[in-house]
């Protein structure tokens, strides 16, 4: 949005306060701001998906005769049963044998795949993509602490990347976060080098798929620029055994042109190409929300024949914000 000279003064003070809530610049990563999201786990749930292909996907509770880790129901005995699980008060109450059922709690790996490529390292109002992808990155690794699960994946950008095999308790996390600082201080220091390539972003979701065994939960968090027929062969892959989440990162900007009262040029570039568009002119702002539109559909076409879940988050605007106020679902 374009405003008078006093609006957009109070949008930047407005940004500077949201950016100071969560200890963020919007451009850098700390590991400090990352390590806030460990309070804020209550904003997602990472249970299971019922409707997953079969067992080697790995439901996180499953129904067990003997005792398991929290109770489920009471049912009638039957044999073979363990006497030790019969719940004796119900029995005395009906006068009629029942047992307890147990959920146990069944452990597996959640792994992150977090892309901080060239074209991640854009924002147009809050934060950069590649700044909102390792929040939510650390959001669903302390979440995924917190149920006890082991906690590992990869963090890459087109020049390198860290493989971090699935590690229980806090140090698998902290592992994670520093992985994530790392990659995006280097991401950020030498852009020229992390050109975007196609040919990279496939080698790490080859690297995913060799690192994701059958049950895991896995998650790429990316704004799908790169995606390509040998990403998604290899995602499909990983999605026959594993439940597979694609995180899509967006930016209002890749959707639509600022509005201006005013007609007039302003020159753009994706770092390889100059170009130039006319702002306050509809038939430009409604010809490129048309090929946004476009682009943004052939990138869900290629996650859905992936059998990958969607969630698409915003970098101008708060995880939190996003979650408490439906702007994005996290929902099965």
């Amino acid at each position: 949005m374009w405003f008078s000279k006093s609006t957009k003064q109070t949008q930047q003070i407005d940004a500077a306060q949201v950016l100071h809530s969560i200890m963020a610049s919007g451009v850098g990563l700390s590991i400090e701001e990352l390590l806030q999201y460990q309070t804020k786990t209550s904003l997602i749930d990472l249970a299971a998906n019922k409707n997953l292909h079969g067992r080697m996907s790995g439901n996180y509770l499953a129904r067990s005769k003997g005792r398991g880790m929290e109770f489920d129901e009471v049912r009638h005995y039957q044999t073979g049963d363990d006497i030790r699980a019969i719940d004796w008060r119900v029995t005395a109450r009906t006068g009629k044998t029942h047992t307890k059922l147990f959920r146990e709690e069944i452990e597996r790996p959640v792994l992150i795949a977090t892309d901080l490529s060239a074209s991640m390292l854009f924002g147009s109002q809050l934060l950069f993509k590649s700044v909102q992808a390792a929040h939510l990155a650390s959001l669903v690794a302390w979440h995924a602490k917190g149920r006890g699960d082991r906690i590992g994946g990869i963090v890459f950008n087109n020049q390198q990347h860290q493989e971090l095999k699935p590690r229980s308790r806090q140090a698998g996390v902290l592992h994670y976060l520093h992985a994530l600082t790392q990659i995006h201080q280097q991401s950020v220091e030498q852009p020229e080098v992390n050109q975007m390539s196609t040919t990279a972003f496939e080698q790490n979701c080859a690297r995913l798929r060799q690192l994701a065994r059958p049950g895991s939960l896995v998650y790429l968090i990316t704004d799908g620029y790169l995606l390509s027929k040998e990403a998604i062969r290899h995602l499909s892959q990983i999605s026959r055994h594993c439940e597979l989440v694609v995180c899509q990162i967006t930016d209002p900007l890749e959707h639509h042109l600022p509005e201006s009262k005013h007609r007039f040029n302003v020159a753009i570039t994706d770092g390889r190409q100059d170009q130039q568009l006319t702002l306050g002119d509809k038939r430009t702002a409604d010809l490129y929300q048309q090929k946004a539109e476009a682009m943004r559909e052939q990138r869900q076409n290629f996650i859905s024949k992936a059998g990958a879940r969607i969630l698409t988050f915003g970098a101008d605007k708060t995880l939190e914000f996003q979650l408490k106020n439906g702007v994005s679902t996290w929902t099965r």
